[in-house]
Parts: structure tokens; sequence; C-alpha cells
């Protein structure tokens, strides 16, 4: 990149966890790699909590290690449940299919600086602080407009373009392949905590989820005495705030019987934000000489902690079909119809459960777990992020739909107002931060 046009085989824009994973293996494969990020390392990003389905691809990267000591250990999930203690637990160990039985809390800074350092030792070349204005696609090749930090531009002519830029979603807007999701509409405001209790034991590491009439609650404990508190509402709910930030999320969560004991004694310390309407999907994930990972290609809800495991599992798949369509450039079309079918799968999977979340029917099922016919631990294996290709997974997911119909007609009355306040959100805009 030393002159005014130079030439790599791929360019990778984003620094965080999907444009580093794929920068990495795409290096390793003996590619030239260019890896760009128009912030600097570290910076604050939300998705703290990762999934056990994270686990097998830092092993495949070779970070496991490095990534262990800095996060703390997460064995499964909790939700609000009429039993003595309170909530019930999702524990990991109980999945379908063999896996780590754990996953990470982690500080975001300290795991995409982890990741971007490692892409490098791959062989990527890696510049921060560098934003691509621009990119023109033609037969032959494309070409990007950087611009630095100290305001000089530059092109780099490459053979590949992987879009790895969060919800900047840099293709998606330029080609205009962004689309606002029609079914689910919400807005968040998250802060870091000092102060707030803790689950007892081995459950210490766990995520908790909390709900309230608006929306829901995120409780990750992280490494120290931190824990990241978000409340996801509906887009209405935040228009109401009066006063600051702070003060509509301590008086949010005093609201919320579980969570207001837990931080009768807490504190904010940093980190606080709101951000408005987040839920979209792009309408194509590829062209020519493009291809996009993660929340460039659609971001629906945070309720499941897959944002990281998304990222790193799509830039691991298209890492593949960059490699395998600049060896056959005529099997391109292919590789990514293929590309877009898995992530698809997947990403419908979660999204069947994500748009329900809030629902009375899905409440009273994640309150009253049971195992008939091992349905909750392919509950649970879906928590782990197993949500691609296990057919033993898959029947009982919708077995589990089964059920839950049959739960939302019981409630039906309840069922029915749920569903008009949410679809009421789809044209209420807040306007808050808008965090990548």
């Amino acid at each position: 990149m030393s002159e005014d046009t130079d030439r790599a085989h791929v360019l990778v824009v984003g620094g965080g966890p999907g444009g580093s994973t794929a920068a990495a293996l795409l290096a390793r494969k003996g590619l030239r790699v260019t890896l760009v990020e128009k912030s600097r390392h570290p910076r604050f990003h939300i998705g703290e909590s990762l999934l056990p389905m994270n686990m097998p691809i830092f092993e495949r990267l070779g970070v496991f290690d490095q990534v262990m000591a800095i996060g703390r250990q997460k064995l499964g999930a909790d939700f609000p449940s009429p039993n003595e203690r309170g909530y019930a637990v999702f524990r990991f160990a109980r999945t379908l299919n063999p896996g780590t039985g754990y996953a990470v809390q982690i500080r975001r800074e300290d795991l995409d600086q982890l990741l971007f350092t490692h892409a490098a030792a791959c062989g990527a070349e890696t510049h921060e602080e560098t934003e691509v204005l621009r990119i023109n696609f033609a037969a032959a090749a494309a070409t990007a407009r950087l611009r630095r930090a100290d305001g000089t531009e530059e092109d780099l002519r490459v053979d590949y373009v992987v879009d790895a830029t969060g919800r900047n979603t840099l293709l998606g807007t330029a080609l205009r392949l962004k689309r606002k999701h029609h079914r689910h509409q919400s807005a968040a405001l998250f802060a870091h905590f000092a102060g707030v209790q803790r689950r007892e034991g081995e459950d210490a590491g766990n995520i908790s989820i909390y709900r309230f009439p608006a929306g829901w609650v995120w409780m990750i404990p992280l490494p120290g005495d931190c824990m990241s508190i978000g409340a996801v509402c509906y887009p209405e709910y935040l228009k109401e705030r009066r006063g600051s930030n702070a003060d509509f999320l301590l008086a949010t969560l005093s609201r919320i019987p579980g969570a207001r004991d837990r931080v009768k004694d807490a504190r904010i310390i940093g980190n606080l934000h709101a951000t408005g309407n987040y839920s979209y999907m792009c309408s194509r994930m590829s062209g020519h000489r493009w291809i996009m990972v993660g929340d460039a290609f659609a971001f629906l809800d945070p309720i499941f902690s897959s944002g990281v495991y998304l990222a790193m599992n799509s830039a691991e798949r298209a890492a593949a079909v960059v490699a395998a369509a600049l060896r056959e450039p005529r099997r391109e079309a292919a590789l990514q119809r293929d590309y877009a079918r898995f992530v698809r799968r997947g990403l419908g999977q979660l999204s069947w459960f994500i748009f329900r979340f809030t629902s009375p029917a899905m409440s009273r099922l994640f309150a009253h777990p049971r195992d008939t016919l091992q349905v909750e631990r392919a509950m649970v294996s879906m928590l782990a992020g197993d949500v691609f290709s296990s057919s033993r997974v898959w029947w009982r997911l919708q077995l589990f739909k089964l059920i839950y119909l049959w739960t939302w007609a019981s409630l039906w009355r309840r069922s029915l107002l749920n569903n008009r306040i949410r679809r009421r959100q789809v044209d209420v805009v807040f306007e808050g931060e808008d965090l990548v």
C-alpha cells in the first residue's frame, strides 16, 4: 500500500471477530490479505457473551489459550422461573451433540485486539484508522478508495472483498441492499456496572436474562468486578425516557423483580450507550468479487448472544468460498449459493425464537422447561449455537415449535396483545447512538 495503486488478493474490511478470522484464514491459505479497521484497537464494543460453538473456532485459529486467559468461564444461561431460586439454568453440558460444555464472557476490546493481532501474525497486512470510502467493482478486479487518519487517500486494487463491517454494512449500504426488518424492531440502553450481585458457585459466570413488559434485560459477568447490563426495549419505551440515560436504565432495572435486588448496591462505571432501531437484513450477501460476513449481512437481536459466533462461523465459511473462487473463478456463483443457504439456515432457526422471545407463550416455556423427547436439550443446543446442520437438534426444535403453538393458543388473549404491541414498534423511530 505504499504506492497510489497496489494489488492484493483480498481486502477484508472491518477488524472485528469476523474480519480478523477471515483475514487470518485467508493468509494461512497463502493469499495476500489486507485487513483494514477504521478505528484503533482497543475500542469498546458490545457483544461480550460468547457461545460454546465459538470455542472450536478459537482452537482452529490457534488462540484458544489466549482467549481463556482473558475471559470468564460461562457454563450456561438462566431465565426467570417461579421456583425457589427464581430462575432456571440451561447448562451447556446438556447439549444433544458433544461440545465443550462452556463458553466465555469477555471484554470485546480485549478479544477484538487479540484476533486482529493474530491475523497479522498469520500474515495479513493490517491497517488501523483506515476507512474504506467506496469500492468500485469491475470484471477484472475491484478498486477500493482508502482514507488514512491523516486524511491522505489512496486506491487499492484487489481480487476480492470481504465485508466484515458489522452494522456499518459497507456494501449493504453502498449497493442499497440493507432492509429494515419488518417483523422485529428494538432499541437498547446498556452500561458496565460494579457491585452487582452474582450467581453463586459455578453459576457465577453465567449470563442472566430478565423479561419486563417493554423488553428484556441481560446481565453478563465480565472479568473482575464488572457486569455488563443492558435493556433491549421497544423503541416507544425508550422514547418515554426522561432525564439521563443512566437514571432511565437504573429505573428500568428497579422495576424488574430479581434484577432489582442484584443491582441495589451497584453503580455505573462506564460505557453507557444507547442505540436506536437496529434489526435489518440485506437482500443479498455476495456478488462477483465480494462477500459479507456476520452483521454486515444481518442483525436481529442480541438475545441469544449469537453475534460473535455468527460472525466467526460465517467468516470461516466465507474464507473457504473466497479461496476456492480465486482458484476456480467459474465456481464462484455456485460456492456463494451454498454459502447463502448455510448462513440463512442458521439465521432462520435463531430468528424464529428471537421474534417470539418476549411472547407470553415463550416466557412460560422457558420458565417451565421439560425434556420430553429431549426437547429441552435441543433448546440448550440452540442456546449453545448448534443451529446449522444437526438433524438431531433440528427435528426437536420443530417439535418445540408445535408445543409453542399449543401454548400460544392457550394464552391467545395475551398473545394477540403482545403481537399488536410488537407490530407497532416497526414504525417507531428511536434516535440513539448507532454503535457498530
